[in-house]
C-alpha cells in the first residue's frame, strides 16, 4: 500500500492520497464575512481536488466547522448553491473555536480520485 503525501509543512500535509481516496486538510479563508469566507474555502477545495485528480462530484464527505452556529444559514446559502444536485456528499457541521479569531469557517474534505 502506497500513501502519497503532498505539500507537507512538517506539521501536516495539505493532501494525502491512499487507495483511490483523497484527504484534504482543513481549508480556511480568513477574509470577509461568512458568505465570502465560505465561497473562498469552496474555491480552494475545488482547486486542490483538481490538482490532485478529483472534483466536487467525487466528494464523499465534508466536515464543516463554523465559529458561530448563528451563521449556519449564511454558510449553507453558499454551500447549497455550490454543491451539485445528485452529488451531495455526506456532511457534518459543528460549532468550533477557530485557530485564529478572523476565521469563521473551515472545511475538511474526503474525495474519491476520478
Amino acid at each position: 500500500m502506497t500513501i502519497e503525501r503532498f505539500e507537507g509543512t512538517g506539521r501536516m500535509s495539505r493532501c494525502v492520497i491512499n487507495n483511490g481516496t483523497i484527504y484534504l486538510c482543513g481549508q480556511t479563508s480568513g477574509e470577509g464575512n461568512m458568505k465570502e469566507q465560505t465561497a473562498g474555502v469552496l474555491k480552494k477545495i475545488e482547486e486542490l481536488l483538481e490538482k490532485y485528480g478529483s472534483d466536487k462530484k467525487h466528494i464523499l464527505s465534508t466536515t464543516i466547522y463554523v465559529k458561530d452556529m448563528a451563521m449556519f444559514s449564511e454558510m449553507n446559502e453558499i454551500w447549497d448553491a455550490w454543491v451539485i444536485d445528485g452529488f451531495e456528499p455526506a456532511r457534518a457541521c459543528v460549532e468550533a473555536k477557530m485557530a485564529r479569531e478572523e476565521i469563521l469557517v473551515e472545511m475538511s474534505v474526503i474525495a474519491a480520485v476520478k
